[in-house]
């Protein structure tokens, strides 16, 4: 599998979060100068649906290209190796060992002339650049297998994150996002100095001038930087002033079940400091063991109090060896989509709402494909007039809303 003329073709395909798909792209720049051809599939376990997704990804790319490397990595590689293992030309690689290159290239498989015949995954090209900081978790939530397959919380080094956010100014990334798997865990010491999720934001900030926005992947309400970074959304323009909260639900009783560190209080005083000027997204799961109708409609009552523009809402799966899965009463699967839809129904209302307020203004827009950009609070804008290139930043008009987009004119 040694490269020619270090030309490679090697293709990878994400199931899941974000990081997973950064971390597939540093997979593909580490066996560039030493793979030829092979397929990386990253997977993911966050529910069942997603595991079984990506083991039917696997057999099916495997059958399609028979004379290529095939190497699965990612989260339902690590908690279930065998649903990979006897596909012909595989080889699994666990979290662990992902970013070592002797995984790929310890002569597990011999194929003298790979060659991809099928392989129809769009190879989008994203308008900004996302930066990993800290990998892992601490905490104990009793739905989340993610962190036993992740291992214990690590937070980089800040010479790396910095070399890392550098070279995607230097490529032309005017927008950073900062991302990991517990993003506002992160914590370093410097000497005698402590450097939190919101230092962080600062000195990056100050040390690279040429980020002209910098957002935050998920963060948890929980944390008490997070008071911090709304302060900096608010004092500086760099920072997009939109925050998604790894919420899980808006009852305190479900909370607590959970195993989650905050409170619905909490939340609403995180929306009260933002003062109406940050926007926020959740995620919420529906249908968690001993959710009744009376706690879901707490959850539902603290969607229309402080208005989340978007919520990202799935149905609870119960993962083998978690305490939820063991737990009582667990909610008719069919109960839990209605939730889903109703929570949903609620966000697309806030989200309208807020839209119809910003009709007339003039914001600052990131350009994606097809004249499609992302305005400060992350909702698409379709912009009027000559194409423009994607990766611009520039100032439009909100003039109108189509469907769940807004209409602008560059000015």
């Amino acid at each position: 599998m040694q490269a020619e003329n270090k030309k490679s073709n090697i293709k990878t395909l994400s199931f899941g979060c974000r990081l997973n798909a950064l971390e597939s792209e540093k997979i593909q720049n580490m066996l560039s100068p030493h793979v030829n051809t092979a397929i990386v599939i990253n997977t993911c376990a966050v529910t069942a649906e997603a595991e079984r997704q990506s083991g039917q990804a696997v057999r099916r790319i495997a059958r399609e290209n028979p004379n290529v490397p095939l190497f699965v990595t990612g989260c339902a590689a690590t908690r279930n190796p065998e649903l990979f293992t006897k596909i012909p030309n595989t080889v699994v690689v666990s979290n662990a060992n992902k970013m070592k290159l002797d995984s790929y290239t310890g002569g597990k498989i011999d194929i003298k002339k790979p060659e991809i015949v099928a392989f129809n995954q769009v190879d989008t090209k994203l308008s900004k650049q996302f930066v990993q900081i800290q990998n892992g978790c601490n905490h104990n939530c009793a739905y989340c297998i993610t962190r036993q397959l992740r291992g214990m919380a690590v937070s980089f080094e800040y010479a790396d994150i910095l070399a890392d956010t550098r070279r995607a100014v230097e490529n032309g990334f005017g927008e950073i996002v900062l991302t990991g798997v517990d993003l506002a865990s992160y914590v370093k010491k410097d000497g005698d100095q402590v450097c939190l999720i919101s230092d962080l934001c600062k000195r990056l900030l100050a040390d690279v001038p040429g980020i002209e926005r910098l957002r935050l992947s998920s963060v948890d309400p929980a944390v008490p930087d997070i008071d911090n970074v709304i302060d900096l959304i608010l004092s500086n323009k760099r920072m997009m002033p939109h925050l998604h909260f790894s919420m899980q639900s808006g009852s305190d009783t479900i909370l607590k079940s959970m195993g989650r560190r905050h409170t619905a209080q909490r939340v609403r005083d995180l929306a009260k400091r933002g003062m109406g000027k940050i926007t926020f997204s959740w995620d919420i799961i529906c249908g968690f063991p001993g959710e009744t109708e009376e706690l879901f409609q707490e959850t539902l009552d603290l969607v229309h109090e402080t208005k989340p523009i978007k919520i990202h809402a799935f149905p609870f799966s119960p993962r083998p060896g978690t305490p939820a899965a063991d737990m009582p009463n667990q909610v008719n699967r069919a109960i839990s989509k209605e939730r889903v839809r109703i929570i949903n129904d609620a966000a697309n209302a806030n989200r309208a709402e807020f839209m119809r307020e910003q009709v007339g203004k003039t914001v600052q827009v990131l350009m994606e494909e097809n004249n499609i950009a992302r305005c400060p609070h992350d909702i698409a804008v379709k912009i009027d007039g000559c194409a423009i290139a994607p990766r611009t930043i520039c100032d439009v008009k909100l003039i109108d809303i189509a469907d769940d987009y807004f209409i602008g004119i560059v000015i």
